[in-house]
């Protein structure tokens, strides 16, 4: 693809994307993501079918008033529903009152469909889609064809997929995009189609692929291969069904692995931004193992692996993660090797002493953690202050001396869950009660009700997810429980486990962990000494 033609990149999130299950976007969220994939350099953005629903009526409204610098915006429709009624039909009239530049119509371009969905023949099919694009042309827009079930069709009767591209191009279709919409074909049937069609017609040809058979970016990067020179697709792949073709994994492919070029050049290093972006947008959690943008994409467990990445990163790394934004990462496991522990610490600012035995002493007591339960490579938090426990540099904040959780229920009566906790802080001791929506809550509280008066800061943090893990799943309600706990203070969020028999145990030591790693990381005094922070 080297010497190709610059490749245009069609972005359909906010149209063909919404369409997927829990997937929605108010007008504002698609406001805010047109503005991003146009900073990013996407060239089309379809914004929604404009006659469908309000919401994209008020879309395009708003949009036209977007400062664009890369993209045109675009909306999107169907053909007329019958050829004898063009100029009076209601959708080609919704698509030009949107007042885009740009409109993508869908046209059938599978014989079964026009005939047993339209009840057309053949001529009347063409004559409809010729129509219809004309139509839009004669009113000074740029017309995309998407031939729907095009790879359908053509197997089933490549005569007739390929006459219906032909009308398109005849009425002045600027490209003909070959739309796999059941998403059932495969790699090599989408080179050998885009191949034969590329040269039989002279309109540049363009590709939409879904992801039902999980080869949605291989057909498109095969149809690319093949001749195609523009791609529609949505960010992170979401969609109807199984989903669209990802861009997000598309567009380094073509970039790093098949020396391709694209029309605008894009801010690769911003792909990883612009994944979550989209994600927290769409208040989904991200894919931590998406190829390229994921929190695991470049993430090493194996002592050997890990090893090896430290002398030279491209030994277990196909690219290097800052190129798409990414960055690299070394988990801590029962896996885990010296060369693991001297990664983190480094990426922690730890700085470890020259002690071979101590390091053999610290990567036992994890491998022994992690033995009973406990998982460091998603409870970084906990992590560090074991490191730093073990070399000397943390003592805790406060130690729980005794807890108890008094749990009440009844038919006639309110759940009340209430936790005693008796705490010694500086050499003081304390007594607390709180009560709370169940008994993790209710610790919860009771820690933080005691601890403000010693550490005013804590009252900045919050709990922002809690889970519950059961391990040994075979011994009953009596196996061991992992729990994990995430806590922000609006700026950074950690996470902490504890591993126990006792849920609340459990509970408590993640908790308590918690609140350790923040005193931590905001008080500007020695750790040994933590009564002089207050």
């Amino acid at each position: 693809m080297k010497n190709r033609s610059a490749i245009e990149l069609y972005d359909t999130t906010l149209r063909d994307g919404t369409q997927g299950e829990k997937i929605t976007l108010s007008v504002q969220d698609k406001l805010l993501i047109t503005e991003k994939l146009d900073e990013f350099g996407v060239d089309y953005i379809e914004g929604g079918w404009p006659s469908s629903n309000p919401k994209d009526e008020e879309f395009f409204r708003r949009a036209l008033h977007l400062q664009l610098k890369n993209a045109r915006l675009c909306a999107f429709g169907s053909t007329a529903r019958k050829p004898d009624n063009i100029d009076n039909d209601p959708n080609l009239i919704g698509l030009l009152k949107s007042e885009t530049p740009v409109i993508t119509i869908f046209g059938k371009t599978w014989k079964a469909h026009s005939a047993k969905g339209l009840g057309l023949n053949d001529e009347e099919n063409a004559g409809l889609i010729f129509k219809s694009v004309r139509f839009l042309k004669n009113r000074g827009r740029e017309v995309l064809f998407d031939a729907e079930h095009f790879f359908d069709g053509y197997k089933d009767n490549p005569a007739f997929a390929t006459s219906m591209l032909r009308s398109a191009e005849d009425a002045g279709a600027s490209r003909l995009v070959l739309c796999d919409t059941n998403g059932g074909t495969m790699p090599h049937e989408i080179y050998d189609i885009v191949k034969q069609v590329v040269s039989s017609i002279s309109t540049p040809v363009g590709i939409h692929t879904h992801n039902d058979t999980d080869v949605a970016v291989a057909n498109t990067l095969s149809a690319l291969r093949a001749g195609a020179v523009h791609v529609q697709g949505t960010i992170n792949g979401i969609g109807e069904r199984c989903g669209n073709v990802n861009l997000i994994s598309v567009i380094p492919n073509v970039i790093l692995k098949l020396n391709g070029r694209f029309h605008h050049k894009l801010k690769l290093n911003q792909l990883t931004s612009l994944s979550n972006f989209v994600y927290e947008l769409l208040n989904l959690p991200p894919d931590n193992r998406a190829p390229f943008v994921g929190k695991s994409a470049f993430a090493h467990k194996g002592g050997i692996h890990v090893s090896a990445v430290l002398k030279e990163s491209s030994l277990y790394e196909h690219i290097d993660p800052k190129t798409v934004g990414n960055r690299q990462r070394v988990l801590v496991s029962e896996l885990a090797g010296q060369s693991n522990i001297r990664y983190k610490a480094k990426e922690l600012g730890i700085a470890l002493p020259d002690n071979g035995e101590l390091f053999k002493k610290i990567v036992q007591r994890i491998k022994k953690l992690e033995y009973e339960g406990f998982q460091f490579d998603v409870a970084e938090a906990s992590f560090e202050l074991l490191l730093r426990h073990e070399l000397g540099q943390f003592k805790p904040f406060f130690e729980v001396l005794e807890s108890k959780v008094h749990i009440e229920s009844g038919k006639s009566r309110e759940p009340v869950d209430q936790a005693i906790l008796k705490i010694e802080v500086n050499d003081e001791i304390e007594m607390t009660a709180a009560d709370g929506d169940g008994p993790v809550n209710a610790l919860d509280r009771a820690l933080r009700k005691v601890l403000r008066g010693f550490y005013p800061a804590i009252r900045n943090i919050r709990l922002v997810d809690y889970k519950v893990r059961v391990l040994e799943e075979k011994k009953g309600t009596s196996a061991k429980v992992r729990v994990l706990i995430e806590t922000s203070d609006g700026h950074s969020t950690w996470s902490t486990v504890g591993v126990s028999t006792n849920i609340i145990d459990a509970s408590l030591q993640a908790l308590n962990d918690s609140i350790n790693y923040y005193l931590f990381n905001t008080q500007e005094v020695s750790c040994a000494a933590p009564a002089e922070a207050q």
